[in-house]
């Protein structure tokens, strides 16, 4: 196996708010805006071509997003699913996967190509149980389990351009793993452990696909993007300035745009907040699936 290739990206940072959590960008086709969440904040925000940023403030923390064919938002919040609607910020409770249950709250989340919201959950106890979940949440607020326990973190869900593969991470299981997919009903095949991370790889967090089926993998602490081949072989590494990568994602004219969200690192007692940035893809990534309610 060849040695990956070290690239170092020329970055455009985007917004001036300092970020705790920066998570979830996720690129409207429609309008051009971006959106992403400040976890902690906690908040969504809706960044518009013209640089304009607007706040939409939630009443607990928010790991997630999705965008809607109605024009809302699906939003993963500690205390369940709901729904934003932009024009009036009226934010609309559709379900709670979770149930409320404690040391856990929903994390990644995004939508499929099955036009499901497909969110999973942090396992936060203070000596960490697996107790993480995976839900597919319908858009009339049905609820299935997919994966329950033996799970630290879930993270990073991507598909294949064809969505018949499902990506998916444990961030604090040092993995992730790939499912054949069926898009008409959503169900999985078996798991298949593609890469297990060493230390200076990072933590793999969230992610995307691009148009050759490749995996970006967010290497939270480890300083750097990790790129994959559709088998799972690690081949680039985009090298960054900051240490918590927290997600990317492809947007911009053609997807040719990658966009990349950021937490708050701290360095030799020096804090760098989180943020987020773009730059130039070398290939095309996935359109991004819409809820259908």
């Amino acid at each position: 196996m060849s040695q990956p290739r070290i690239i170092e990206p020329k970055l455009r940072p985007l917004v001036d708010t300092p970020l705790k959590v920066g998570e979830s960008p996720a690129w409207d086709e429609r309008t051009g805006n971006l959106w992403f969440v400040d976890i902690l904040a906690p908040a969504i925000f809706r960044l518009h071509p013209d640089g304009k940023l607007d706040r939409f403030d939630m009443p607990a923390q928010v790991g997630c997003l999705g965008l809607c064919d109605n024009g809302l938002v699906v939003a993963g919040l500690k205390t369940g699913v709901h729904l934003l609607d932009p024009a009036s910020g009226r934010l609309d409770f559709l379900c709670d996967p979770d149930e409320g249950r404690p040391d856990s709250r929903l994390n990644d989340g995004k939508v499929g190509p099955d036009g499901h919201f497909w969110v999973g959950t942090r396992d936060e106890a203070a000596v960490p149980t697996g107790n993480a979940r995976l839900y597919r949440v319908a858009p009339d607020g049905g609820i299935e389990r997919i994966i329950d326990g033996n799970m630290f973190t879930s993270n990073g869900l991507a598909w294949s351009p064809d969505g018949k593969r499902m990506y998916h991470s444990d961030s604090s299981g040092l993995m992730y793993q790939a499912f054949d997919f069926d898009v008409a009903t959503g169900r999985l095949g078996p798991a298949e452990r593609l890469h297990d991370f060493a230390p200076e790889e990072g933590r793999p967090d969230g992610a995307a696909t691009d148009s050759d089926g490749c995996y970006w993998s967010a290497g939270v602490q480890g300083g750097r993007l990790n790129r994959f081949t559709p088998e799972g072989e690690l081949f680039e590494i985009y090298k960054l300035p900051f240490k918590g990568p927290t997600m990317p994602c492809f947007g911009g004219p053609g997807l040719k745009t990658i966009y990349l969200t950021s937490l708050v690192t701290e360095t030799d007692g020096v804090s760098t907040a989180g943020t987020v940035v773009a730059f130039d893809a070398p290939v095309a990534g996935t359109p991004v699936h819409t809820f259908s309610i």
